[in-house]
């Protein structure tokens, strides 16, 4: 199993990790799902947290309607180890031409103020939009990278969210993200 930890100084004992894993799995203070603006939770990684956590999630998301691309809603995460559910919703790749890079970093970028304003401690984060809505996995590791990092590196951020997760299900998904971390951070 792939796993790589960044924890520089000036983040005060806060710390990124990228690691492979079951984000249902997670025993973080709230996961992330990548989910459509329906919160119809009917396939993919919005089912696996359902199946996983129980139909409490549906039924709360049922209550919430429509979320906009790029926003996020927050439900009770059942049975899962997780506290919470953010479910952040990305955009469906149409060439790159459609914001799609905006709305990325945005659906990440408010998962995270979300966990803040929920003062939790910790945050697992899955490849957003990368599934069924098609954005390219190397665009999309940048793009959410890109977007923590920048988060974090905001003084008002310094000690919020302190263990943010990056849970990536395959090995080969997981080495293109701590490849292109090793890119934009090099040691």
């Amino acid at each position: 199993m792939l796993v790589h930890t960044y924890s520089p100084k000036d983040w005060l004992g806060d710390r990124l990790v990228i690691k492979q894993g079951d984000i249902t799995e997670e025993d973080t203070a709230a996961i992330v799902n990548a989910a459509n603006e329906y919160l119809k939770h009917g396939g993919g990684l919005a089912r696996a947290i359902v199946v996983k956590g129980g139909v409490s999630i549906q039924e709360e998301s049922d209550k919430i309607g429509r979320v906009p691309t790029g926003q996020v809603a927050v439900t009770g995460a059942g049975k899962l180890k997780a506290k919470y559910v953010i479910h952040a919703v990305g955009p469906v790749w149409r060439g790159g031409k459609n914001n799609e890079e905006l709305l990325l970093s945005s659906a990440v970028k408010n998962s995270l103020e979300k966990a803040k304003e929920l003062n939790l401690p910790s945050i697992a984060i899955p490849a957003i939009s990368t599934g069924i809505f098609g954005y390219p996995l190397k665009s999309a590791a940048i793009t959410i990278l890109k977007t923590i990092l920048d988060w974090k590196s905001r003084p008002e951020n310094k000690n919020k969210v302190q263990d943010i997760r990056v849970v990536l299900f395959d090995e080969p998904t997981t080495k293109l993200f701590i490849d292109t971390f090793k890119e934009l951070v090099p040691s």
